[in-house]
């Protein structure tokens, strides 16, 4: 059985399995059947190794971290929790309304309500799901450095943030993680992101690591792609054949080092550097056993060289903007327009 490793995420000593379980797939209900996937997914995720579970409150909302909540009781004090907070929901008037919040107030009462969810004291990693574009950084973040001097959270973290942003926010309080996406199919943290947080000592956790699930090889038509991600730039019409012929390739390479699509695509994210973490989310407990044995997995030069070559022709851009989500909170956090940062 594969032995999963750790990783450290940011210079202040918080150490994780070097891939993580993100219970994104778990938004539908909390009920028995729900309970029982979920349980069952987590009970095997620790089995495997795996300590490090990332949520978020907008999750459902809030149906992911009921469950997880439940799943890990009585077994808490062995694992990394991570959830997030600042899409504010209007559960009264408009449950699909989502607004940026990052005022203090809001810090305040979003953790107390992820706490009491998660039926836990405190969250090792906190992050601030969308940065507000209306509340500077220095507000939020002193919050949250009054929550970890109070010992409601352990370590703060953003998710994407642009480099200005994550600067400023580091100088108030160490940031211990930023979560990005990245993958073959999305590497824009390349371009800017990726290094400033190296040079300040921050830790990068990587969310669709399966680019969205391009990259698992089970897509092959426009049916097989359901629910919100059928509104996703990745697979629209004038890109779909682009792209499936691309992870097509990948599945290629996957034949030959004898491995699976999906673990070709984590070890390549997991080969950045050993201060990333992927968090793939996945219902199916055969399906957290194939990533788990993405960290068997080696690529040698010669097929490095061909994903590259692929990572360079993906068609669509990697996330939907504002205007295209209607009621949905921003993909992106605005404050990282302008600093250089890929929408």
């Amino acid at each position: 059985m594969t032995t999963i490793p750790t990783r450290r995420l940011g210079s202040d000593g918080l150490s994780v399995s070097a891939l993580g379980l993100g219970f994104m797939s778990f938004t539908t209900s909390a009920d028995a059947d729900e309970q029982a996937l979920s349980t069952a997914l987590v009970d095997e995720a620790i089995d495997l190794g795996i300590n490090f579970f990332d949520t978020a409150d907008v999750y459902g909302p809030e149906y992911s971290e009921i469950l997880l909540g439940r799943a890990i009781a009585g077994r808490r004090d062995d694992l990394i929790i991570a959830t997030k907070f600042g899409n504010a929901l209007d559960r009264d008037t408009n449950p699909d309304h989502r607004s940026v919040d990052g005022r203090p107030e809001y810090v305040r009462t979003a953790v107390e309500a992820s706490l009491r969810r998660l039926g836990i004291d405190h969250i090792d990693l906190y992050y601030q799901h969308r940065v507000d574009p209306e509340v500077p950084i220095e507000e939020t973040v002193g919050a949250l450095a009054e929550l970890v001097e109070a010992g409601k959270i352990r370590y703060i973290g953003l998710s994407e943030a642009g480099p200005g942003t994550i600067r400023r926010a580091h100088a108030i309080h160490p940031v211990t993680a930023i979560q990005n996406e990245w993958s073959l199919f999305s590497r824009q943290i390349e371009d800017t992101t990726a290094d400033v947080v190296r040079e300040l000592g921050i830790g990068i956790v990587t969310y669709s690591p399966l680019g969205r699930g391009w990259l698992t090889g089970r897509l092959q038509q426009p049916a097989d792609v359901t629910g919100r991600r059928a509104r996703h730039p990745r697979f629209a019409q004038d890109v779909f054949e682009t792209n499936r012929r691309l992870a097509d390739e990948v599945a290629r390479i996957a034949t030959e080092i004898g491995a699976q699509p999906g673990q070709v695509a984590l070890a390549w994210v997991l080969s950045r550097g050993e201060d990333v973490v992927p968090i793939p989310g996945t219902r199916h407990k055969e399906y957290l056993r194939e990533n788990v044995g993405a960290l068997d997995v080696t690529i040698d030069p010669e097929h490095a060289e061909r994903l590259e070559q692929i990572a360079a022709q993906v068609a669509g851009e990697r996330a939907l903007r504002p205007e295209h989500l209607g009621t949905e909170a921003p993909v992106l956090d605005a404050a990282s327009v302008g600093e250089g940062v890929s929408q």
